[in-house]
């Protein structure tokens, strides 16, 4: 007999609904906890939660997140509302990060931008994903390649120890349409100086290996354009110090909307003569074909 019978038992009156305990609001399937979140524009933000304990990730892979989605009208029954999300977040960390592009009438960003501290996020312990280092051959420079949203997993990336161990130089280019889209990835660079852990673990100064090329497409900044026009005219590697990619020194990731992807891959495949790799086939270039911006 429990502790709660037991006391029942003993007296006259039947306890009445105003003191009878509330009863516990169910917790979510694969259930996490939101521990931070921060805006960057009306248009983006990221957050931050707690991390499965026996989740096993490598660092630019993706993960399925998401809330209960609306009752269906007809059945009244509730399903999860699920979309693939990039772990922004590097493998060793002891919580999991996200970057998000707010959708007003989006499925799950409409409410998923609403999101506070101690709020329940659905998130399903199965990561998967192309833009790992696996895929991808031995080489003396690594490019990522981002349009928006799409720096997420190179931000995991760029805190992975592996990244400064197998590759010499790593460019980061970021294409936004406005300046203040670019601020997620700016300060996170800039992060890794003052990073005590990184340093220490890496090497003082690993963050000089880095070569960060922001641009934007409708807002006035130190560098408009977009990426593929200025790689196109030779302005991005001149403004590098880098010579055009070549299959013999230079390995790529990509993550951006469709059009970006489908542009930069057949860039490196007809002018650059890169092969695309895969986790079974690593090869000079990847593409995540999950991300939609």
């Amino acid at each position: 007999m429990n502790e709660i019978a037991a006391v029942t038992e003993t007296v006259s009156e039947p306890v009445t609904e105003a003191v009878a305990p509330e009863k516990a609001k169910p917790a979510l399937p694969d259930a996490q906890i939101v521990t931070q979140v921060k805006h960057w524009t009306d248009r983006l933000f990221s957050f931050r939660c707690t991390r499965p304990a026996s989740l096993r990730f490598r660092s630019g892979e993706f993960v399925m997140i998401g809330l209960m989605n609306d009752p269906d009208p007809k059945t009244g029954k509730v399903k999860p509302l699920l979309r693939a999300y990039s772990i922004a977040s590097p493998s060793w960390d002891e919580e999991m990060e996200f970057y998000s592009i707010k959708v007003q009438d989006g499925p799950l960003t409409s409410k998923l931008q609403h999101i506070k501290v101690g709020d329940e996020i659905i998130l399903r312990p199965k990561p998967v994903g192309t833009l790992v280092h696996d895929a991808l051959i031995p080489g003396k420079r690594i490019w990522f390649f981002a349009t928006g949203t799409g720096f997420a997993p190179f931000a995991s990336l760029l805190r992975e120890p592996q990244t400064y161990e197998d590759y010499d130089e790593i460019v980061i280019t970021h294409t936004c349409r406005e300046a203040g889209e670019l601020t997620y990835g700016r300060e996170l660079i800039e992060s890794l100086k003052t990073d005590e852990l990184l340093n220490e673990v890496i090497g003082e100064g690993f963050w000089k290996k880095i070569k960060y090329y922001p641009t934007t497409t409708r807002e006035e900044s130190a560098k408009m354009g977009r990426i593929t026009d200025l790689m196109r005219s030779g302005e991005a590697f001149e403004d590098l110090g880098v010579p055009p990619l070549n299959p013999e020194s230079d390995r790529a990731m990509i993550c951006g909307n469709l059009a970006f992807n489908l542009e930069l891959k057949d860039l490196f495949e007809n002018t650059y003569g890169l092969e695309e790799g895969a986790n079974s086939k690593p090869a000079h270039f990847v593409v995540e074909k999950a991300f939609l911006d």
